[in-house]
């Protein structure tokens, strides 16, 4: 079974619970869900860019309003750029639901929680080895 097709049936109010088992096929799912729905309105908000970024600039003869204009869009590509790779992010996480690792601390093997996958459905670390990390990365950088 692809990525974007499912054989689950979720409640439209399900969120996942404490009270259940984690990374049931239920919550997989729903996370599953929220991905594509975040992933989709990435390449929507991208494909308006892309249409905008067409857009003839000759029409502007006035030098400033031209470059503001540019300066706009250099702003907005470096925006999209992030977009782009937190697609790759997306498209990650939705890897590790079909191979079941999806939820789980890439460096303790404990359970991510809940709430900071719902927060972060592309978190790969729990927010304890995610303070760490970013406490070693200040450390290096203050080297």
């Amino acid at each position: 079974m692809s990525v974007t097709e499912s054989h689950i049936e979720l409640p439209k109010d399900y969120r996942p619970s404490e009270d259940e088992e984690f990374m049931n096929e239920r919550q997989k799912e729903y996370f599953r869900r929220k991905l594509l729905a975040w992933r989709d309105e990435i390449i929507r908000e991208s494909r308006s860019t892309l249409s905008n970024l067409q857009e003839d600039l000759g029409a502007l003869p006035d030098l400033a309003d031209r470059a503001s204009t540019e300066t706009d869009r250099a702003l907005e590509l470096r925006a999209r750029d992030r977009q782009r790779k937190l697609i790759s992010k997306i498209d990650a996480a939705l890897r590790r639901i079909e191979t079941d690792e999806y939820g789980y601390c890439e460096e303790t093997g404990e359970p991510i929680s809940l709430a900071r996958l719902e927060a972060r459905p592309v978190a790969t670390l729990s927010i304890e080895a995610q303070e760490r990390h970013e406490k070693s990365e200040r450390v290096h950088r203050d080297d």
